[in-house]
């Protein structure tokens, strides 16, 4: 079997790990979507809601370390079916649940199990693709949670509204169950499970052969680059999160605009973040595919660093040119007379409405091109562990802008807020910079075929 056994293995692998993780999203959401719902007929105040989410929340963070660690130890397919399994199994019960307390542990539980489903997805990603190809099909694999993101509110709102909220739930979990089976058959962890070579990373093409990078625990954790990389990924998604969370209050407090502009702008910054992380993937492959992966520096800076200095931009520029009062004279809003006319909005909104896209282009796609940079750049042997722990200092960032982020637009202003988010990510982007050519091969550098 030549490129046919790996175009046939490639698809099907690829297509079970989509389906089953646009189930594991839905299944993350399913309580958020049928909330109202739940909400007649059980008794809940906003703090139990907050209870219930968190506890998920939390476990989720946990977990997705874990995890990551585990998919270096034991089989990528195996964790990811028990986990889209467990993950149904919650659901299930969930929907024979009524109390508050049997809630937040069942939604704590489903969040362990949620932790389990993305990274065997890059483990395998990494083992059955090229080099040049990896990042697209990470970032078109990252599409399945918008799949689910998008169409899950309608599909479970007309179910709720068809059956109940507990129908719901059984039989989203109950699809879940089943799809864990056909995961388990079809997903193979790597070419050799089915007699194919295995896919060398450390080359420029990317050729088929034996890996011989396999490095200790202790190489692979003094690499510098790995912690340049997770600070890189503290800080901007960190940004990132503080701008989707707080944006909407900063346009309506701040700025005067209405409740509806304040969605409005989120909606732009989502679809923003699509096209961006599709972009990031399929244009950072492309300069893989033109220069192969080095030992120092990697093709996929050049693009990474641009998009995060275009955060930079798109962050003043929010910050600086929208006011109370729209300035009809403004040259930057004159140029966007035509598009007003044809929307029927006026210059500001659509101004506001620009911005959003393009913060969510160029965030969304540096936070798809830090996962695929941590899993290519370490050792076959810590790939999941790679991504593990800059996924872990992610989160901290994500942390770092809910109550800190807050307390400094207590204490002076939104503006103030959203000034220090800019200038961080800022100094990060020329940080980042200034190290662009140095090892990002981690652990040990493999050996010269003879």
């Amino acid at each position: 079997m030549g490129a046919t056994g790996y175009g046939y293995y490639r698809t099907t692998i690829f297509l079970a790990m989509f389906v089953g993780y646009t189930l594991y999203y839905f299944n993350r959401k399913t309580f958020s979507f049928v909330m109202p719902s739940v909400m007649e007929e059980v008794e809940l105040d906003k703090d139990d809601l907050g209870l219930i989410t968190s506890s998920q929340s939390a476990a989720y963070a946990i977990s997705k370390f874990i995890s990551g660690v585990l998919s270096d130890q034991i089989s990528a397919r195996w964790l990811f079916s028990i986990g889209l399994f467990l993950v149904g199994t919650i659901n299930v019960v969930f929907s024979w649940s009524s109390s508050v307390a049997m809630f937040a542990v069942l939604w704590f539980i489903n969040g362990l199990g949620q932790g389990l489903g993305w990274p065997p997805c890059g483990k395998v990603l990494r083992k059955w693709f090229e080099p040049s190809q990896f990042g697209t099909w990470w970032a078109v694999l990252s599409c399945s949670m918008n799949l689910a993101g998008g169409l899950g509110p309608l599909i479970a709102t007309v179910m709720a509204l068809s059956y109940s909220w507990r129908t719901t739930l059984s039989l989203s979990g109950l699809a879940c169950m089943v799809t864990a089976f056909f995961c388990l058959l079809f997903i193979k962890n790597e070419p050799s499970d089915v007699g194919l070579a295995n896919i060398e990373h450390g080359s420029k093409k990317g050729k088929r052969g034996p890996s011989n990078d396999d490095s200790t625990l202790k190489e692979f954790l003094l690499s510098p680059y790995l912690w340049v990389l997770s600070f890189g990924y503290l800080v901007v998604f960190g940004v990132k999160t503080a701008c989707t969370d707080w944006g909407q209050l900063f346009l309506i407090q701040d700025k005067a605009q209405s409740a509806l502009m304040g969605s409005s702008y989120m909606s732009a910054l989502e679809v923003g973040g699509l096209v961006g992380s599709l972009a990031a993937g399929f244009l950072s492959d492309r300069a893989v595919a033109r220069n192969g992966l080095r030992t120092h520096g990697n093709p996929r800076h050049s693009l990474l660093l641009s998009m995060m200095a275009g955060m930079c931009l798109s962050m003043y520029l929010f910050r600086v040119t929208i006011t109370p009062e729209s300035s009809k004279d403004s040259l930057w809003l004159l140029a966007l007379h035509p598009v007003s006319l044809l929307t029927g909005l006026s210059e500001q909104e659509v101004w506001i409405l620009t911005l959003g896209a393009l913060f969510g282009f160029s965030s969304y796609g540096p936070i798809a091109l830090f996962g695929v940079i941590a899993n290519e750049s370490a050792p076959s042997n810590y790939c999941g562990t790679s991504h593990a722990i800059v996924a872990l200092m992610a989160n901290v960032g994500g942390f770092l802008a809910g109550l800190p982020f807050s307390s400094i637009a207590k204490h002076y202003s939104w503006d103030v807020a959203f000034w220090v988010a800019e200038i961080t990510c800022g100094i990060t982007t020329i940080c980042f910079f200034l190290l662009r050519n140095m090892r990002t091969k981690m652990g040990r550098l493999p050996r010269k075929a003879d």
